[in-house]
């Protein structure tokens, strides 16, 4: 009986491993199709009223602020689809 009792606790806790780790999965974000969400007037670039207009950005609006100029690398005001879906730079290590 402790026998049927361990194997039936160990697929239980199996198959709550593996649904968690599924929706992990689902949370992660495509760049490129929140970029065409966030972009309002489908001009192919996100303006700072855009993408100051997402969730993420209400949330914390000076940390969206400082990373709208983090991504703007050509300081033209506005995120290309490549400076948007461009991971950021790994901070170096001082050795």
């Amino acid at each position: 009986m402790k026998a049927i009792a361990t194997i039936l606790s160990v697929l239980a806790l199996a198959s709550f491993t593996a649904n968690a780790a599924e929706e992990g999965a689902k949370k992660k974000a495509d760049p490129a199709k929140a970029f065409a969400k966030m972009d309002a007037n489908s001009d192919g670039s996100l303006s700072k009223e855009e993408f100051m207009a997402s969730p993420q950005a209400k949330k914390d609006a000076a940390k969206a602020e400082k990373g709208f100029g983090m991504k703007d690398k050509d300081k033209d005001g506005k995120l290309s689809k490549e400076e948007f879906t461009a991971a950021p730079k790994k901070k170096k290590k001082d050795a």
